[in-house]
């Protein structure tokens, strides 16, 4: 089975039979269960090192700044706790037992998930992402493109690191540098790769073979609502989100907290708490989509 954690997300796996005895994580922490020979990648400062760059635990000094400081392991993502060091002094105050430094990279930002068999990628996606501020993101361009020079790069680094690996792997790139590895792939856009798709990632997991036609690829965009932190949301009726399913170009909408739970609960980005999500082909519906459901929230 597909073990999705998040409620909001098993939209995208229900209707797909999986065989009895197929594991396909969607969280970190399953991937690292699962995967002992190669949980390593969950290893921030082996990532860093295995790519020649300078890193280290906090304790050890940067040899220069600004530097980036982050969780050496940090299974929940969301950002949580990274930040810029501009100097020594910060450094010395932001120590922080469990976190790591290295470079300040830049470049553009790239999610990418990629079908491997045996350490070998099959099948490439990439998406960027439009920063919002404080770890939140407006929306993600899930791109019908390849991106050749990325691909050699970031193809190069799994046949060297993950020989014997066969399954979803997301990597997180800034300049063409992986700054993480994920033994899954992304469950925010699963509905924009295309028709079959999440049923040829349990044949992979099944038959350790990728049989994914990918012919209608275009451009999908995933808009994100955030709202402000320390208060608690409740969830929209289903009229509601029906409606907002039914403009034109919409694939699915997510609402992404759970309302019975305390807001704290939630692994959320410094700059705020995410709401919803609407994927959908159209920018110009989705943001308008993200204002119907603004509406109802922050009335």
């Amino acid at each position: 089975m597909i073990r999705e954690a998040d409620p909001w997300r098993l939209q995208y796996f229900a209707d797909v039979p999986c065989p009895d005895g197929v594991e396909i994580p969607t969280e970190d922490s399953d991937a690292w269960l699962w995967n002992p020979r190669h949980r390593w990648v969950y290893d921030k400062i082996a990532v860093a090192l295995s790519q020649g760059l300078e890193a280290g635990p906090h304790g050890t000094t940067p040899p220069r700044f600004p530097a980036f400081s982050k969780p050496i392991v940090n299974l929940r993502g969301m950002g949580i706790d990274s930040r810029v060091l501009r100097d020594a002094d910060e450094y010395q105050r932001g120590y922080a037992a469990g976190h790591m430094w290295m470079p300040l990279l830049e470049g553009t930002h790239v999610s990418t998930d990629v079908a491997v068999i045996d350490g070998a990628p099959r099948w490439w996606r990439h998406v960027t992402g439009k920063p919002a501020g404080e770890g939140t993101f407006d929306h993600w361009i899930v791109h019908a493109a390849a991106d050749p020079a990325l691909e050699v790069r970031c193809g190069a680094w799994v046949r060297a690191h993950l020989a014997g690996y066969t399954g979803m792997l997301n990597l997180e790139t800034i300049g063409g540098t992986i700054i993480e590895a994920h033994l899954r792939f992304s469950d925010q856009w699963p509905d924009l790769y295309g028709a079959g798709w999440v049923a040829a990632v349990i044949e992979l997991y099944r038959a350790g073979r990728w049989d994914f036609a990918d012919r209608d690829r275009r451009d999908g965009f995933s808009v994100v609502l955030f709202g402000p932190k320390e208060r608690r949301y409740r969830h929209p009726s289903r009229a509601l989100v029906d409606d907002v399913l039914h403009m034109p170009g919409v694939s699915s909408v997510q609402i992404t907290f759970h309302e019975d739970r305390d807001p704290e609960w939630h692994a959320m980005p410094p700059g705020g708490f995410r709401l919803a999500i609407v994927n959908c082909f159209d920018p110009a519906v989705g943001r308008a989509a993200r204002e119907k459901l603004r509406a109802f929230f922050l009335s």
